[in-house]
């Protein structure tokens, strides 16, 4: 019978970190529905853009049978190159934006010593298809009309001046002293 006594105290002295506890129970369990409030607060992602663009334009100007060099001049340094494979240059391009789809392109050239022997690589875009895409997730707003009436521009017209005007400034000295003594 004591012991039941002392129940009912030992519970309101340890109301506070009971309550304590529910409250950190209540908080992680809350943490697994934080992908619903994640859709209402979108954090900013930064750009992520890697490798060296490659367009159409640039594919089609590679023919078998140039050197290096001139597939270098035409395309860039190759984003990977390989002690293991000197006769292999990969170029590989990939963009990450906000609110758009990610974009990856890859080319490959295989060389037969120093003289371009094939190529081989996904469906380039164009430059122009290249842009495009990248401006098709971009939300664009119109800039607002900048338009003001003559009426409402009045009130923001300066003052006619309070102080009269000044007289003309006195006229230039035209003539100077020389700057040295005449020797004798």
């Amino acid at each position: 019978m004591l012991m039941s006594a002392n129940l009912p105290c030992s519970a309101r002295r340890n109301a506070p970190l009971i309550l304590a506890l529910a409250v950190a129970g209540a908080t992680l369990f809350g943490c697994g529905s934080f992908d619903g409030a994640k859709k209402l607060i979108d954090p900013y992602k930064f750009d992520i853009v890697q490798g060296n663009f490659v367009s159409k334009e640039q594919v089609d100007a590679l023919r078998p049978g140039m050197s290096r060099q001139q597939a270098r001049e035409i395309l860039g340094t190759p984003l990977l190159t390989s002690v293991f494979h000197a006769d292999r240059w990969d170029y590989v391009f990939s963009i990450s934006r906000q609110y758009t789809e990610p974009q990856e392109y890859k080319l490959t050239l295989h060389f037969k010593g120093d003289i371009l022997d094939r190529f081989e690589g996904g469906t380039m875009p164009t430059e122009a298809e290249f842009v495009s895409r990248l401006n098709s997730g971009i939300a664009t707003r119109a800039a607002p009309v900048l338009e003001a009436p003559e009426e409402s521009l009045v009130k923001y017209a300066p003052a006619a001046p309070a102080t009269p005007p000044q007289a003309a400034p006195p006229p230039a000295i035209t003539t100077y002293p020389p700057l040295e003594a005449p020797s004798r």
